[in-house]
C-alpha cells in the first residue's frame, strides 16, 4: 500500500510500467482476453502488410526531396520511414479501440474496482452491453477531435522538407497526447465523466500524461509488442485514474490509493 501524497508523485513511466503487472493480476487475466484477441488479429494482420509495402512508399515519399538535399537521403530515409509506420500504428490502433471499446471499458472497470475495493454499481458484460450507444458516442467525440488536427499535421507532409522532417515529429507528440486520451477515456466515461472534463483534467498533468502517451505510442510501432499494448494501456491508464483522478469525480468514496501488486498475487 502506498500513500495517497506519494502516488501522485508517480508520472507516465510508472503508469506505462505498471500497466504490464496489472495485465495479469488475477481476476483481471480473463477480462484482457477479448481486447487482446482483437489488437492481435487486427495489428498483426496490418503490419504484416505494411511491411511488403514499404519497400514502394519510401522511394515514393523520397522522390518529394529536392535535389539539392539529397545529400541528407541518410537521415531523411529513416525519418520518413518511422513516420509512415507512426501514422499506421496510430491508424490502425484507433481501428482496434473501436472495435474493443466495450471490452476495454469492462477492464478498466474491473481492474478499477480490484484497486479501489469498490466495484461500480453497473458492472458487467450485459451492463456494458446497454451502455453501448453511449460508448460508441464517446468514440464518435475522440474522432471529431482527433480528425481536423490530424489532417492539418497530415498535409504539412505534403510540404518538401518539412514533410520528411517537421511532421513526423508533431505526429509523434500528437499521436503520444490522443493515446493518453484514448486510454484514459475509459475509466473517466466508466464515471459518466463529460469528454471536455476528461480533457481538462488530463490537460493539468500533462508533462507525466505525454510521457505515458508517449511511450505506448513507441511499442505500438514495435512488432509483436505492439499486440499487447492495447490491454497494458489500459491498465496503466486505469491505475493512473485511481491515483490522480478518481477521488475529484467520485467523492463519496474513501478510496484506496493502489495496491501491493505482489502481495495481492499470494
Amino acid at each position: 500500500m502506498t500513500s495517497s501524497q506519494s502516488a501522485r508523485q508517480q508520472n507516465g513511466v510508472h503508469y506505462f510500467k505498471q500497466g504490464w503487472t496489472l495485465i495479469s493480476l488475477p481476476g483481471i487475466r480473463r477480462f484482457v482476453i477479448l481486447p487482446l484477441a482483437v489488437n492481435v488479429l487486427l495489428m498483426g494482420g496490418a503490419f504484416w502488410w505494411l511491411f511488403t509495402q514499404l519497400g514502394e512508399w519510401i522511394p515514393a515519399m523520397m522522390s518529394k526531396v529536392p535535389s539539392w538535399l539529397s545529400w541528407l537521403d541518410y537521415l531523411i530515409w529513416p525519418v520518413a520511414a518511422l513516420s509512415v509506420v507512426l501514422v499506421f500504428s496510430y491508424f490502425f490502433s484507433t481501428i482496434a479501440n473501436w472495435i474493443a471499446a466495450p471490452f476495454s471499458g469492462l477492464l478498466a472497470e474491473q481492474l478499477e474496482a480490484r484497486l479501489t475495493g469498490k466495484p461500480l454499481p453497473d458492472t458487467g458484460i450485459w451492463d456494458i452491453m446497454k451502455d453501448l450507444p453511449r460508448i460508441m458516442k464517446r468514440e464518435w467525440q475522440k474522432l471529431a477531435y482527433y480528425l481536423p488536427r490530424a489532417l492539418l499535421l497530415f498535409a504539412l507532409y505534403f510540404i518538401p522538407v518539412i514533410g520528411q522532417t517537421v511532421a513526423p515529429v508533431l505526429w509523434f507528440f500528437f499521436s503520444a497526447w490522443m493515446v493518453v486520451i484514448q486510454y484514459c477515456d475509459y475509466p473517466f466515461d466508466n464515471h459518466k465523466v463529460s469528454f471536455a472534463d476528461m480533457r481538462r483534467s488530463l490537460g493539468s498533468h500533462k508533462i507525466d500524461n505525454m510521457q505515458f502517451g508517449s511511450l505506448v505510442s513507441l511499442f505500438t510501432m514495435i512488432p509483436v509488442l505492439n499486440l499487447v499494448i492495447l490491454p497494458v494501456a489500459v491498465c496503466g491508464a486505469t491505475a493512473m485514474w485511481c491515483d490522480r483522478y478518481r477521488d475529484v469525480y467520485v467523492k463519496s468514496d474513501v478510496y484506496k490509493n493502489s495496491i501491493d501488486v505482489n502481495a495481492t498475487r499470494k
